[in-house]
């Protein structure tokens, strides 16, 4: 086999990358973004996330390459973003098309092209093929077309490439195989083969079920904090049955899969996702509901300054550095939009500044502040409760104990 052509070097696919690479299959990166290639070729990452570092010198090691150009190869993986307009909430194909359509000027007759990009159900006959086509190519014959949806979340991704199960959707189920050899170098779960369509579907439906699980959640914490009840203990209590699972609620929903990928439902089939419409509004509400909580907590304790509260936290989740989609970003646009500036930010994983009044350091951050809210249980706030004493503190996770001056969502 020739080397395999990773295009799109993010979240998703500089790593799917170096896995590859570290197990024996030959690959060459290719991201249109100089400054990024420039980095991975100077022997650095560019972001941050548990094993990724060992796992890219073990990929250096076996002979991995950057660049930003495509190359002539048999084998093609495309993991690009693919963001919902946010009108019409139908999935933005864009970057999509726009990388096969380079695959094409390149690629040779008989290449398989692996679309690893999540994707609504259909998107791949209605924007790829035809793309395939318009250069002349017959699919089946001159191309083989894939879908490979990744299944892996920051944080913890090296552990999920190697362990979580996989889909590969394609046409001919020989070359469906082929591909299955191809993640087995590495993937040690269970490879499952399907059509396209159906490889489409099983990705979004996925994280579909976690975002109306995380939507009745937060439902739940908007209803107990009406009457004045304690969701947490209610959920606690409700998960003792033994088919019953509640997640727990939180200040909003971030990331590119869960607060994206429903959407595409949504926008697909707007007259029959009802309950996948309302949940998604329920969980784009939250940062809202945490900036109501903030006011009421400021009225109850005779706060009269914004600028004495303080969000620790943001980062869509904790221990990454990922913001996308972050809730707190929305809260902090949300505040905007009520003329009311002055919130100080602060988060032990984002070394820049990204907003107005960001802190670097956890101490000074903590002494300009009164209200404290945790918008991201990052291991650094659990591990410095003690620090939290004498603050009022508006716990978004339910993380902190034995402290006085403790509110909840």
């Amino acid at each position: 086999m020739s080397a395999v052509n990773v295009i799109g070097l993010g979240y998703i696919g500089l790593p799917t990358a170096l896995m590859m690479a570290s197990h024996g299959v030959e690959v060459v990166g290719t991201d249109y973004n100089k400054e990024l290639v420039a980095t991975l070729n100077a022997g650095q990452t560019t972001f941050k996330e548990d094993g990724l570092d060992e796992l890219f010198a073990k990929a250096l090691k076996s002979g991995i390459k950057f660049t930003t150009e495509y190359q002539v190869t048999d084998t093609y993986i495309i993991s690009v973003p693919t963001p919902y307009d946010n009108f019409s909430k139908k999935v933005d194909a864009c970057y999509v098309v726009a990388a096969v359509k380079s695959v094409m000027e390149v690629c040779q007759k008989g290449a398989s092209v692996v679309i690893e990009s999540t994707v609504s159900p259909g998107t791949i006959d209605k924007y790829v093929r035809p793309e395939i086509e318009k250069n002349g190519f017959v699919i089946g014959k001159d191309i083989h077309l894939v879908h490979a949806p990744e299944r892996i979340i920051p944080g913890n991704m090296v552990y999920e490439l190697l362990h979580n199960n996989r889909t590969i959707g394609a046409d001919d189920k020989k070359i469906g195989e082929k591909v299955k050899d191809l993640y087995s170098s590495f993937c040690q779960g269970e490879i499952v083969v399907t059509d396209i369509r159906t490889a489409e579907m099983t990705k979004v439906v996925e994280n579909t079920f976690r975002a109306v699980n995380i939507a009745f959640a937060n439902e739940l914490a908007k209803i107990c904090r009406h009457d004045n009840m304690d969701v947490y203990e209610i959920i606690r209590i409700c998960n003792m049955h033994p088919r019953v699972n509640i997640l727990q609620p939180g200040p909003g929903v971030g990331g590119h899969c869960i607060s994206v990928d429903p959407w595409f439902l949504v926008g697909d089939y707007p007259s029959l996702a009802k309950v996948i419409d309302e949940a998604m509004r329920t969980n784009d509400s939250m940062p809202d509901f945490v900036l109501e909580r903030i006011y009421e907590i400021m009225k109850e304790k005779n706060m009269r300054s914004i600028d004495r509260v303080g969000l620790y936290g943001l980062t869509y989740k904790e221990n990454v550095d990922d913001m996308r989609e972050s809730p707190t970003l929305q809260l902090l646009e949300s505040q905007k939009r009520h003329l009311a500036p002055g919130l100080k930010v602060y988060d032990p994983f984002i070394t820049y500044d990204v907003v107005e009044n960001q802190y670097h350091d956890l101490d000074t951050f903590l002494k300009d502040i009164d209200l404290v809210v945790v918008m991201v249980k990052h291991n650094e706030i659990k591990e410095n409760m003690a620090k939290l004493r004498g603050k009022y503190v508006l716990d978004c996770h339910n993380i902190i104990c034995d402290l006085p001056d403790v509110y909840h969502l």
